[in-house]
């Protein structure tokens, strides 16, 4: 049975690049029928898991990538915890060490340094001498004696290659000699990423390790492990790094200051730092960056685009295909069509299938996922109105977050707050702006229905019976009703504030001007 497995470190945050390959793991295995884990590599024991675990776990169930086995499903291969499996990695050890595949070596750090530095010196590369191994218990008995303490070396061949196949890359070739006699355990008795993951991925029977091409270096020593313990090698498969937007360099977290220099990712986070504002967060919260899944569920992306995007960030399945739903996405995958060149992340891409998606839903749908933004902002907005409004912004609302751009005017009269320029421009400075704003008033108040194609009709009139242009009334009213100076249809916003809310807000900006004219 095809199995496969990502196993992400507890660090409270899952990188566009880990997802990306985490993907790209379900893919194959739903393709194939096969089971897809996820195991957790928390040998940080500094880590509190369950506060940084979380986030990872919420990143996977929004997006839809269900687990056959692990943290909260359990499963047959149980513990899914690095943690928790210090005796199988024990085991591993001894059984390396008592094969003559690994050794307890006492070597002191300065004496490491030195060895490297004299390397250095003949400009040659750096391979370590072997000169502290101890090959006996009479050896451990002496190097103990003088306060040395042991880490335990995997021993590499010195000569000869390690072959294998790679499922994306082809025949791979690593020279031995080039390879560091690593160290799988520490002093301190814990167990470091090459031993266990190789141990875990025998012991939970996986059958196809797909992962980042920053693996592919590490490869060649766990083979020498797998072999050495006598496992069955998985087939391998390194998938091309995601790359920063234009560039091959890394798609980096701890670069934000960086992407935001780039016009792409400048929009896409001083966007999401609006919303995240106006619904209480903290935008320059770790979690609240563009390289991270959190931010695209926070501002209210569809995980079916982002999905959808990160599909073809390094596959393909032709030149134009791009459209892909959940189930056409298992249906075509496989490794064969994997690109080898890393993939370049583009926002604006991104962005463009995050529109293509939201296009795609019906208006009570985008209702829907509207309305956790208004109630997180404290908006009282009835069910039939956030329809009304989210139907009236039309693609205007790109991701579910804009409806606080759109739904702010719908706040109580009190709370209302004027654009100052805009207030200036179209209220304060016009010298017939009160004039013509009171008697529109007075138009709307006697109108027998308070509907868009009423309300447009009656100002079409007004402007026809006092001689003026539209300009010289639609924007004040605007201003007057909604507090800015732009917005979707004038007619539609004043059908959903209706006839008592609308004159409230006109009636509210003619006594703001009167004092202000009492006052000068």
């Amino acid at each position: 049975m095809i199995r496969t497995r990502f196993a992400p470190s507890p660090t409270g945050y899952l990188h566009i690049g880990g997802v990306r390959t985490a993907l790209f793991n379900w893919l194959f295995s739903r393709r194939h029928g096969g089971q897809f884990i996820l195991r957790v590599d928390d040998t940080d024991r500094q880590r509190n898991l369950d506060e940084t675990l979380a986030p990872i776990l919420q990143g996977f169930r929004w997006l839809g990538i269900d687990w056959d086995e692990g943290p909260e499903v359990g499963g047959d291969h149980r513990p899914y915890f690095q943690s928790e499996r210090g005796a199988l990695y024990q085991a591993a050890v001894d059984r390396l060490v008592e094969a003559g595949r690994a050794y307890y070596d006492y070597a002191r750090t300065e004496e490491l340094a030195e060895e490297r530095k004299l390397a250095e010196a003949e400009k040659r590369k750096f391979i370590y001498s072997r000169r502290w191994r101890a090959a006996s218990d009479g050896d451990r008995e002496r190097f103990e004696a003088e306060g040395r303490q042991a880490v335990v070396r995997l021993e590499m061949p010195r000569e000869g290659e390690c072959r294998f196949e790679d499922l994306v890359r082809g025949n791979m070739a690593f020279e031995w000699k080039g390879e560091q006699d690593h160290v799988i355990q520490r002093a301190d008795g814990t167990f470091l990423y090459h031993l266990a993951s190789v141990v875990d991925d025998h012991e939970m029977a996986i059958s196809h390790v797909i992962r980042a091409e920053e693996h592919l270096s590490n490869t060649p020593r766990q083979i020498r492990i797998a072999e050495g313990l006598g496992y069955e090698l998985p087939r391998y498969a390194h998938l091309p790094f995601v790359a920063e937007p234009g560039s091959k360099n890394k798609l980096s977290k701890r670069k934000l200051d960086k992407y935001l220099k780039h016009p792409d990712f400048a929009r896409l986070t001083l966007h999401g730092d609006e919303i995240a504002r106006a619904i209480g967060l903290a935008p320059d919260a770790e979690t609240f960056n563009p390289v991270i899944i959190d931010f695209y569920e926070t501002v209210g992306f569809l995980p079916s685009a982002v999905l959808n995007y990160l599909l073809l960030l390094g596959w393909s399945l032709d030149d134009k295909t791009e459209h892909f739903d959940r189930a056409a996405m298992i249906e075509s995958f496989s490794l064969e069509r994997v690109q080898k060149a890393p993939a370049s992340f583009d926002p604006t891409k991104l962005m463009s299938f995050q529109e293509r998606h939201m296009a795609g839903l019906s208006v009570d749908k985008r209702a829907e996922l509207c309305r956790p933004f208004v109630e997180c902002a404290g908006w009282d907005v009835a069910a039939a109105d956030l329809v009304a409004i989210v139907a009236a912004a039309g693609d205007r609302i790109k991701i579910a977050g804009d409806i606080l751009q759109f739904a702010e005017f719908y706040q109580s009269e009190d709370e209302l707050e004027y654009d100052a320029k805009a207030w200036d421009k179209r209220l304060a400075r016009p010298e017939r702006a009160a004039e013509l704003l009171g008697r529109f008033r007075a138009a709307l108040a006697d109108l027998p229905v308070f509907e868009e194609a009423e309300l447009e009709r009656a100002m079409r009139f007004f402007v026809e019976r006092e001689g003026i242009k539209l300009g010289e009334i639609i924007h004040a009213v605007r201003v007057a009703a909604t507090g800015k100076s732009v917005g979707f249809g004038m007619f539609e916003t004043l059908a959903i504030l209706g006839r008592e809310r609308t004159l409230a807000r006109v009636d509210r900006a003619l006594a703001r001007i009167a004092t202000a004219e009492t006052q000068s």
